[in-house]
C-alpha cells in the first residue's frame, strides 16, 4: 500500500511538472512573439499574444508590465469613449498587477504618481474632478515621496493645489505650505542629479574621455536637469502674484505666534518674504531674528545679513555671510549661499568680491552654468572702464564671450542663454576688418582694472 501511494504521488509530480513546463514553453513562445513586435512598435499585433501571457503567467517576466505598458498607451492613444476609458482602467490595473507580482522592481512613488497622471492626462474623458485629482497625487506624494520624482507630475501636483486654492478650496496656508514641499522636492532631485553630473565634469576636465556608458549617463542626467529647470519655472509662474507681500505678510503675522517656536515654519516664511522681496516689513525682522535664536544655521545668518544691508552696513552683512558660509556644510547648499551672495555683490557694482563668491559656487557645483553667466555680464558691464583705447575696452567683450561660453558647456538648462550671450558679446567685440587694420591679429592684450585678466586678440 505504502508503494503505491508513493508511485501515485511521484506519478502527480511528473504529471504536474510536465504541465508547467508546457505552460512555461507556451508562455515563453508567446512572451518572444509579442516583444518583437513591441520591440518594432507593432503594437496592435502584440495586443494578442501579451494578453495571453499576461493571463496564463502574470508572474513570468517583467516584460509583460514593461511592454504592457507601451501596448495599452497606444491602445488609449487610438481609442476614444468608453473603449478608451477601459483601456485607462485597464492600465491603471496592470501598475497594480505589476506591484503585487514584481514588488521590488516597482517604486510606489513613482507608480502610484504614474497612474495619477494618467488620470490627469484622461480627465475629461474619465470625468474626474479637481479635488479628486488633487487627493490622488497627494496621498501618492505621501506614501512614497522618495520616489515621486518625475517633473511633470510635480507641476501637475502643485498646479492643482492653485487651481483648488483659486477655487476657494484652498486655504493661503496650504497654498504656500505646498509650494514649499515642491520647492524643496525640486531642489533634492536638482542636487541628485548635479552631483552626479558633476562626478562626469571632473572627470571630462580632467583630461579623461568618458566611457559610452558614462556618455549616455551624462545625457541621462542632463535630461532630468532641464526638466526640472523649467517646471521650476512654471510652478513660479503658477503661483504667481498669490505669494505677494500683501498676501503673505497678513498670514504670517496672523501665525507668527503659534509657530514661533517652530525652525521650519520660521525658515520658510522668512525664506518666503526673502524671496518676494517684503523684507522692508518688520515682520521680517521678528521672523529673523526667532528664527537665529531658536535654530542658528547658514540660513538664519544669511538673513541676518539681508537686515544689515537694508540699513546699508554692508561690511557686517559680510561678516553674516561669511557665517552663513561657514555654517552650512552641504556642497550644494553652500554652493547656492555663494552664488546668491555675489548676486547680491553683484547687484552692488562690487564686481571683483562678487566673482570670488561666484568662483567658489563653481568650485563646489560645476555643472551650475549661471555664476558663468554673471561673471561675463560683469566683465561686459565694466568693458568701458576696463582699457585706454576704443579697441582694448572692446577687446573685454572676448573675455565675456570665453566666460559665458563655458555655461553652454557644463550646464545643459544654459545652453541657450550661453549661446545668445556669447553672440551678443562676440558682436561687441572688435570685428574682423577691425582686426586686419590694427595690425593687431594674435596679441595679447592685458586687462586691468578689478579684471586683472589678458585674452588675445583672434587671428585673421
Amino acid at each position: 500500500m505504502k508503494t503505491k501511494i508513493t508511485l501515485l504521488f511521484t506519478l502527480l509530480f511528473v504529471a504536474l511538472n510536465i504541465g508547467f513546463a508546457q505552460q512555461d514553453e507556451e508562455c515563453m513562445t508567446k512572451l518572444s512573439i509579442f516583444h518583437e513586435y513591441a520591440k518594432a512598435k507593432n503594437y496592435d499585433a502584440a495586443f494578442e499574444p501579451w494578453m495571453a501571457v499576461r493571463n496564463k503567467c502574470p508572474k513570468f517576466n517583467n516584460a509583460i508590465y514593461i511592454d504592457g505598458e507601451k501596448i495599452l498607451n497606444h491602445k488609449i492613444k487610438k481609442s476614444t469613449g468608453t473603449e478608451q476609458v477601459n483601456y485607462i482602467n485597464d492600465l491603471l490595473k496592470l501598475w497594480e498587477q505589476r506591484a503585487l507580482h514584481f514588488a521590488s522592481k516597482t517604486k510606489k512613488g513613482e507608480y502610484a504618481a504614474k497612474a495619477c497622471q494618467l488620470k490627469y492626462d484622461n480627465r475629461k474623458v474619465l470625468n474626474i474632478s479637481k479635488e479628486e485629482l488633487y487627493e490622488c497625487f497627494d496621498a501618492a506624494y505621501k506614501l512614497d515621496k522618495k520616489t515621486f520624482t518625475n517633473p511633470k507630475s510635480l507641476y501637475t501636483y502643485f498646479s492643482l493645489m492653485v487651481d483648488l486654492y483659486d477655487a476657494k478650496k484652498k486655504p493661503a496656508k496650504d497654498l504656500f505650505n505646498k509650494y514649499d514641499d515642491v520647492v524643496e522636492k525640486v531642489e533634492e532631485e536638482v542636487k541628485n542629479y548635479s552631483e552626479k553630473l558633476n562626478k562626469l565634469i571632473a572627470k571630462e576636465d580632467g583630461g579623461t574621455t568618458l566611457s559610452g556608458k558614462e556618455g549616455r549617463y551624462k545625457k541621462f542626467y542632463s535630461s532630468y536637469l532641464n526638466a526640472y529647470d523649467k517646471i521650476s519655472g512654471s510652478i513660479d509662474q503658477k503661483l504667481g502674484d498669490r505669494a505677494n507681500c500683501e498676501n503673505l505678510i497678513p498670514l504670517y503675522k496672523k501665525d507668527f505666534d503659534a509657530h514661533k517656536k517652530d525652525a521650519v515654519w520660521l525658515q520658510r516664511a522668512a525664506g518666503k518674504m526673502s524671496e518676494k522681496e517684503c523684507t522692508d516689513d518688520p515682520l521680517f525682522f521678528q521672523l529673523v531674528n526667532a528664527y537665529h535664536e531658536l535654530s542658528p544655521s547658514a540660513n538664519s545668518a544669511y538673513y541676518l545679513g539681508i537686515l544689515k544691508d537694508k540699513e546699508k552696513k554692508t561690511n557686517e552683512a559680510i561678516k553674516f555671510y561669511e557665517q552663513a558660509l561657514s555654517l552650512e556644510k552641504d556642497n550644494f547648499k553652500k554652493a547656492k549661499l555663494y552664488n546668491r551672495i555675489a548676486l547680491k555683490l553683484k547687484k552692488k557694482h562690487r564686481y571683483g568680491k562678487a566673482r570670488n563668491y561666484f568662483r567658489q559656487a563653481l568650485k563646489l557645483n560645476p555643472s551650475n552654468g549661471r555664476p558663468y553667466l554673471s561673471i561675463a555680464a560683469m566683465y561686459a558691464a565694466s568693458a568701458n572702464n576696463c582699457g585706454t583705447s576704443n579697441f582694448d575696452k572692446r577687446a573685454v567683450y572676448w573675455l565675456a564671450a570665453a566666460e559665458a561660453k563655458k555655461a553652454g558647456r557644463v550646464d545643459p538648462t544654459q545652453k541657450k542663454n550661453s549661446a545668445k550671450s556669447v553672440a551678443n558679446y562676440k558682436a561687441k567685440a572688435p570685428q574682423k576688418s577691425e582686426i586686419f587694420s590694427s595690425g593687431r591679429s594674435g596679441e595679447v592684450i592685458k586687462i586691468g582694472c578689478w579684471i586683472g585678466a589678458s585674452v588675445t586678440v583672434p587671428k585673421i
